[in-house]
């Protein structure tokens, strides 16, 4: 058996009322909370008022950041960073999906840290953050339970990962907030929760830990793969992905993402497609490149789905088609994806770019 080195210092707690319930705990980490959250879903969801009602209970005084954008810019992120210094913030309470949690965390690193700028955070791994809670009201990300913060950098037109490792202190866990959530959005979110389960599962990195929560994770999903068919996203579904999507998340805390994932990057930076919509065109045609044919099917098994075409068919259905993209485009994608080094390593064989053509052509239908 390899070397395991498993690390998960994230607390989870879930329960109904979760925030309100455990108001205790931001009291040990200061007077002063920055929130950071995105324009609406807080608000409608309720999670915002949570958390600001809790604060109020504990003393705690705190403002509030609430423009983060879908696909967060380092602009944005500087801008966070430059509230949390002027308040001497500590601590930050990140509130929604990937986006505004993965704000919290990058910007959580630039307060604790007054003369480092957003280009330390791609150079220098040291760096330490202030304390970060994690709030999510989506089941997708699983960034509650990563140390990663996926940035876009407009100067180098692409998304990558801050070199610091933040964890959140807690991830607190209440499907209420996830009732509100609209359909197509339920549907992209859980689809990105499947990729980190199956990339992780597949990963050069996985271990028999991370192993068994994938197949926990795959299993959860697969009891809701009738319901999402259908559209019907009753309580005991958000439920059930909610803690696919936090699992999916420690999965890939240790075995990280791989193709679809550095793939999906330029399709969502390039064409605007929504992350966990573009990872998911490329599911199928990455099983079908994976040499680990006993893992796919062990995949599909647990998903209790018959073989890839009828995966394809159900991705295909849920997530619609993608027409935008040119053969011109993909054959520059391959380029860039090729030179991406740390999801290349995590892929257990060699990927050329003729390989990633082909896995870009079979999922487009180019």
């Amino acid at each position: 058996m390899n070397f395991i080195n498993y690390y998960m210092p994230t607390k989870i707690i879930s329960d109904k009322e979760v925030i309100l319930k455990n108001s205790n705990l931001f009291s040990s980490y200061g007077k002063k909370a920055l929130i950071v959250t995105g324009k609406t879903s807080s608000i409608i969801n309720g999670s915002l008022k949570d958390v600001t009602n809790a604060l109020e209970k504990e003393g705690i005084v705190y403002a509030v950041f609430n423009n983060v954008e879908e696909n967060p810019s380092l602009e944005t992120v500087e801008k966070i960073a430059e509230l949390g210094r002027t308040q001497n913030s500590n601590f930050i309470i990140g509130i929604g999906g990937g986006s505004p949690i993965d704000s919290a965390k990058a910007a959580g690193v630039l307060i604790n840290n007054p003369n480092a700028t957003r280009f330390n955070l791609f150079d220098n791994p040291a760096l330490k953050s202030i304390p970060v809670i994690a709030v999510p009201t989506t089941a997708g990300t699983g960034t509650e339970t990563t140390p990663y913060a996926i940035l876009t950098d407009n100067e180098l037109k692409t998304k990558h990962c801050i070199c610091q490792k933040v964890f959140p202190e807690y991830a607190l866990l209440d499907v209420k907030y996830l009732m509100s959530l609209p359909e197509k959005i339920t549907i992209n979110t859980s689809i990105d929760a499947l990729s980190h389960l199956i990339e992780g599962y597949l990963s050069s990195k996985s271990n028999i830990i991370s192993d068994a929560l994938a197949e926990k994770g795959l299993k959860l999903f697969g009891e809701c793969l009738n319901m999402i068919k259908e559209k019907d996203f009753t309580y005991v579904v958000r439920e059930k992905l909610m803690f696919a999507s936090t699992i999916a998340g420690m999965v890939i805390a240790q075995s990280g993402t791989s193709l679809p994932h550095g793939m999906g990057y330029s399709l969502t930076y390039f064409h605007n497609i929504p992350h966990g919509k573009a990872n998911g065109v490329l599911l199928k045609s990455y099983l079908q490149f994976s040499e680990n044919k006993h893992r796919v099917r062990k995949i599909l098994y647990l998903l209790t789905i018959e073989n890839l075409d009828e995966l394809g068919d159900f991705l295909k259905n849920m997530l619609g088609k993608i027409d935008n993209v040119s053969y011109k485009d993909i054959c520059s994608y391959a380029e860039i994806m090729a030179l991406n080094k740390d999801k290349l390593k995590n892929h257990p064989t060699p990927v050329g770019k003729e390989n990633i053509l082909k896995m870009y052509k079979d999922s487009l239908n180019l």
